[in-house]
């Protein structure tokens, strides 16, 4: 229960929320908004990601097929059952943490590599799935979704996924901020040190895992309702890349780092269309520079700053 009584923002968290807010109300350029969206998707799946690699320390490279997951639970339930996009995006999210549960229990008794390339492998065994099942998902012809608005402006799907996106970051925040939280950073820091103090690690590395994944679920479901063609290309191995990158640029640990990540290079790689397809490649330079210049990302840098001054 502790852990829902500090469902808050704090005060940076608030102005940025605000600064949002306002600039969704001023903006009018639909190019603009349209921009803004995919930045707080992108920014929403990081803080996800980042709730597992920077808190327990294992990389789920499966995390693009759990959203996908979700994606195609939500769009068939929409489609097959009749519900709306608001229920059938909650629904996904609760196959997809079902799913990860199960995961978690076969794999996350591993440690270090061999709990990430399971993941990895159960991420193909979902991308097979949705590729081969052409009946249902109809592969990679690409199944048609219903919208989760029936408006074509981009502005009321910018202020249906920034509520989302603010509930996810305030529920793993307060989540971090809990006892459990500090389970979950002493088993990242060291699962030995953790053990012999009592905690067991395969229980809340898989509570952790559950809900990261019921989050990318969630998000996949959004994803699904508005962008309204879903193919199996969503769970490629390459998302996860693109989000891990944003998770470790922004920094490790810190949940907000990755969002303000997304926030500034998403926007640049628009603007660097014609480089789109080596953005991998771009990626991993970024990776790679901040991993020797700033291991700590956006996020520590910014707190070693705040303690100087």
């Amino acid at each position: 229960m502790r852990a829902f009584s500090d469902l808050r923002f704090s005060p940076p968290a608030l102005a940025a929320l605000a600064l949002l807010i306002v600039a969704g109300f001023l903006i009018d350029d639909e190019y603009i908004l349209n921009l803004m969206i995919i930045s707080l998707f992108f920014g929403a799946q990081a803080m996800v990601f980042d709730f597992t690699a920077g808190f327990i320390g294992i990389i789920n490279f499966g995390f693009a097929a759990f959203l996908g997951l979700g994606a195609y639970v939500s769009a068939l339930s929409a489609i097959r059952l009749g519900l709306s996009p608001w229920l059938a995006m909650w629904l996904g999210a609760g196959v997809a943490g079902i799913v990860g549960w199960l995961t978690a229990i076969l794999t996350l008794r591993l440690s270090g590599i061999f709990a990430t390339v399971m993941s990895w492998f159960v991420g193909l065994t979902l991308l097979s799935l949705a590729t081969a099942l052409v009946p249902l998902t109809r592969g990679s012809l690409g199944l048609s979704v219903p919208p989760l608005l029936e408006a074509a402006e981009r502005r009321p799907l910018f202020f249906a996924l920034l509520p989302l996106a603010a509930l996810i970051y305030a529920v793993l925040r307060a989540i971090t901020r809990s006892r459990v939280g500090l389970a979950f950073r002493a088993i990242g820091d060291n699962i030995e040190a953790a053990r012999a103090s009592g905690i067991n690690p395969s229980r809340y590395r898989s509570l952790n895992f559950t809900i990261s994944c019921f989050f990318a679920g969630l998000l996949g479901g959004f994803y699904a309702h508005f962008v309204g063609i879903l193919t199996p290309e969503i769970m490629a191995t390459s998302h996860t890349v693109e989000v891990l990158a944003l998770a470790y640029i922004g920094g490790r640990g810190s949940l907000w780092g990755g969002l303000a990540a997304a926030f500034l290079v998403i926007p640049v790689f628009e603007f660097l269309k014609p480089l789109f397809e080596i953005r991998l490649v771009i990626y991993g330079l970024l990776l790679i520079a901040v991993m020797i210049y700033v291991p700590d990302g956006l996020a520590g840098r910014l707190a070693r700053l705040r303690r100087v001054a």
